[in-house]
């Protein structure tokens, strides 16, 4: 079968041609609901650190260089212990979707979730308890545990149960579901702005999006290959049938026999280490790509560009709720952007949109950078006046829209669907724990980039999406519609990844 300009043999390799059902749909908006909580804390993060009362609580010292008359605008909210709130989750984070890959193996993806989402619950609600910085730090670790937990789960579930002609679009549900949770965020963030106990509604509230993902965990089935991976032949055969349908029996039989062969070969080569065998020169195409896709994502500064789009908007010359409300819009654009990918990511693929993505959000961050110069000036005493400030919104939301039907989906999808059955649990787990690595450190030195760069802080994203962008187009192979067992056949078909891999049958 040609696919992607490749002729692929799909033997082996799951039904390319299965039916879209109810319980596909069902199952694939369960799993991808797992992305609401990661959503919702990156934008209730940013919001509640500019509201007075949270500040005046745990952080006096950053209200008190806001209010100085003379302040540089870049530095105003450059705090280590402010920044250690935000980023302390990735670290839990980090740590978690490392262990999520034995949890997953063990006990399945769905299981995973619902520990995730319970345990991001019970962080919510010592958040919104909070008293002291203690509790506060303690409350986002167990966030940053939930969500390692579900960000490593939820898109291996995804890439496994969705047909492999919609695989794309399924997965990036999850990254529309974090839009969801940033536009919910945002939206609470205004509305609980002016009120004296608002940052304990915007953090406790985190309860709800985590309650409802890990309910509707509970009425969805395991995916097959999990099953078959654990040895629960009957339960495989019983949930392969309810996706595909009970019409479709004689292509289900033939799938899941398939899945059989995959499943056993994964199950005797399981002994092996992962990091030994990723680390084999047949894996180098894997392990490049699951290091790189993650790191750049992060590089792109979308995350800490949304953990702080309320500050930076207040520094340029918005008021708190003017603030909000362009942050939200932010947050809507980037929603938008999602579903036109949805509806594109399978009919142009993946390089395409990574790469159209990638210059548009270069051409913004250099626009940023320029406009902040020319205003703002280096030394950060300048004045931006309402229209610049205004046209930084809007650059900066051409920007989130570029993310959103590139980056943003395609960096959940890409490393979930590229590794064999066998190490696709810890695949993805690598995968997530450098977003988390990258997430942290970028999100703990933002604040101070800024604050050393001033607008250089921009061009220094910019250079790096020019570099992801060349990567892209150099060294990432077309994934579109080619079943996850059948993967194996990209890399060795590519210009460069050929060499470390050779012709491998089924």
């Amino acid at each position: 079968m040609a696919i992607g300009g490749l002729a692929l043999d799909v033997s082996g390799a799951g039904n390319i041609d299965a039916k879209i059902t109810t319980a596909v749909v069902m199952s694939c908006i369960v799993a991808a609901s797992c992305g609401l909580i990661f959503g919702y804390d990156i934008g209730i993060s940013g919001g509640v650190t500019t509201m007075k009362p949270f500040l005046e609580k745990f952080f006096p010292s950053v209200l008190k260089k806001a209010s100085e008359a003379k302040t540089n605008v870049y530095c105003v909210y450059d705090s280590q212990l402010l920044t250690a709130f935000t980023s302390s989750l990735y670290v839990a984070g980090l740590v978690a979707s490392l262990v999520a890959s034995r949890l997953t193996a063990a006990f399945g993806r769905r299981t995973t979730m619902i520990l995730g989402g319970f345990t991001f619950l019970f962080g919510a609600l010592i958040n919104g308890l909070a008293a002291n910085i203690a509790m506060l730090i303690s409350g986002r670790i167990l966030l940053g545990f939930g969500v390692g937990f579900t960000n490593q789960a939820a898109p291996v579930y995804l890439s496994e149960v969705a047909p492999p002609r919609w695989r794309g679009a399924f997965n990036s549900g999850f990254q529309f579901f974090i839009g969801v949770g940033v536009v919910a965020a945002n939206l609470i963030n205004y509305g609980t702005d002016s009120h004296r106990n608002g940052w304990r509604i915007s953090l406790g509230l985190a309860a709800v999006p985590a309650a409802i993902m890990t309910v509707g965990c509970l009425f969805i089935s395991d995916t097959p290959s999990s099953l078959l991976a654990r040895g629960k032949h009957d339960q495989a055969h019983a949930s392969l049938l309810k996706l595909r349908g009970v019409e479709n029996i004689a292509d289900v039989e033939i799938e899941l026999a398939e899945l059989s062969r995959s499943s056993q070969l994964a199950i005797e080569a399981r002994a092996e280490p992962f990091m030994k065998t990723i680390l084999e020169r047949r894996y180098r195409p894997h392990l490049v790509v699951a290091v790189a896709i993650p790191c750049f994502q992060q590089l792109t500064g979308i995350t800490v560009n949304a953990f702080y789009a309320p500050v930076l908007f207040r520094s340029v010359g918005f008021g708190s709720g003017p603030a909000l409300i362009a942050t939200l819009i932010l947050g809507l654009v980037n929603l938008g952007s999602l579903l036109v990918s949805t509806m594109v990511i399978d009919r142009f693929g993946r390089r395409f949109l990574f790469i159209a993505g990638g210059i548009q959000m270069f051409l913004c961050q250099i626009a940023v950078a320029v406009l902040l110069a020319v205003t703002v000036g280096a030394t950060g005493d300048g004045e931006m006046k309402k229209g610049y400030a205004v046209t930084v919104v809007v650059l900066l939301c051409i920007y989130s829209a570029g993310f959103g039907w590139s980056w943003g989906p395609l960096s959940w999808l890409v490393p979930s669907e590229i590794f064999p059955l066998k190490m696709r649990p810890a695949g993805q787990s690598l995968s997530v724990a450098v977003n988390f690595a990258a997430t942290f450190a970028l999100s703990q030195t933002f604040l101070a980039t800024l604050c050393d760069f001033k607008y250089g802080a921009f061009l220094f994203y910019g250079g790096w999406i020019f570099k992801m962008t060349v990567f892209v187009i150099m060294f990432l192979p077309e994934t579109k519609g080619i079943p996850v067992d059948s993967m194996y056949q990209v890399w060795e078909k590519h210009w460069y990844w050929q060499r470390f891999t050779k012709p491998t049958s089924i």
